[in-house]
Order: structure tokens, then C-alpha cells, then sequence
């Protein structure tokens, strides 16, 4: 690889480049959508995590991977954000949720948004960045339970 001065490359192009290089190599899952929650963009990631390729996904609603007893609460919580121009889930904070794969398995996700905005400031579309979670998740519960019969085993019979 060769290293190239500040002139050769300018910043948008960089820019350009490195977003590039970040969306089609990161893990995650990277998804946009339009105001409607329909699917515009989906990265490598999000093939690797759901299953779906991206021909399969663009222009399909998020329906596609929302697990079909969360999707009233969840277009709910999705007309509030875009209706108060904010979500704490894009303020640093993640929200843990189940997901549905294109075989159909139950995952958890942990995800974080971030609204496109027009120059006039209104909200075209939301950015989401998702990591599967399962494992850790899966983990934990084992960890609860080794705990809990460990506990039993300790207390005091009644």
C-alpha cells in the first residue's frame, strides 16, 4: 500500500473513500432507511448477521427483520423519534431488542440510530448501526443459572 500526500487525495474523495472501506468491511450491520422505514442501504454486515442479501433487502420494510408480535410498538416508538426529531438511541445510548433472521431464528441486536437530515433540517431517512448480541446474551443466562443452583445448593433448607 502505498502512502499518498495531502494534495493527492482531496477530502471529499477521502471522505468518500473512507466510508467506503468502513461500510463494506465493519461487522456490523449498517442499514438506512427512508422516513417510511423502508430499506436504502444494506451493508455486508447486515447480510452476515441476518441472513438476507442486500437485493433481498432494499426496498423492503424493516418488517423484514422485526419480530412480527414487536412491529405495532416498534412503529410506534419509530413515529414518536421522527415526530420529536430525536431518539436517546442515538445519543450514545443502546437499545437491546429481538431480531428475526431470513431463516427465521430469534436473535437479539443491540443498535444505535442516527437520523439523515435535509439542509432544512427535516429528517429524510434514520441510520441504524446493529451488533448480534445473541452469544453474550446466551452467556449471561448460563452465568444466572450456574448462579441460582449454586445458591440453592448453599441455602440453608427451610
Amino acid at each position: 500500500m502505498t502512502t499518498q500526500s495531502r494534495q493527492d487525495i482531496a477530502p471529499p474523495e477521502f471522505a468518500s473513500q473512507v466510508a467506503e472501506a468502513l461500510l463494506g468491511a465493519v461487522s456490523d450491520a449498517i442499514l438506512a432507511t427512508d422516513r417510511d422505514g423502508v430499506i436504502r442501504f444494506w451493508n455486508p454486515g447486515a447480510t452476515r448477521i441476518f441472513g438476507f442479501a442486500g437485493d433481498e433487502a432494499l426496498g423492503r420494510s424493516l418488517d423484514l427483520i422485526i419480530p412480527a408480535n414487536l412491529r405495532a410498538r416498534h412503529w410506534e416508538g419509530w413515529r414518536h423519534a421522527l415526530a420529536q426529531g430525536q431518539s436517546r438511541y442515538g445519543a450514545g445510548d443502546l437499545l437491546s431488542v429481538p431480531a428475526v433472521t431470513a431463516d427465521g431464528r430469534r436473535i437479539s441486536v443491540e443498535f444505535t440510530i442516527v437520523f439523515m437530515r435535509a439542509p432544512t433540517g427535516e429528517i429524510t431517512g434514520v441510520v441504524s448501526v446493529l451488533r448480534d448480541v445473541s452469544a453474550r446474551f446466551a452467556e449471561l443466562r448460563d452465568l444466572r443459572q450456574r448462579l441460582a443452583a449454586r445458591s440453592a445448593e448453599t441455602s440453608p433448607a427451610s
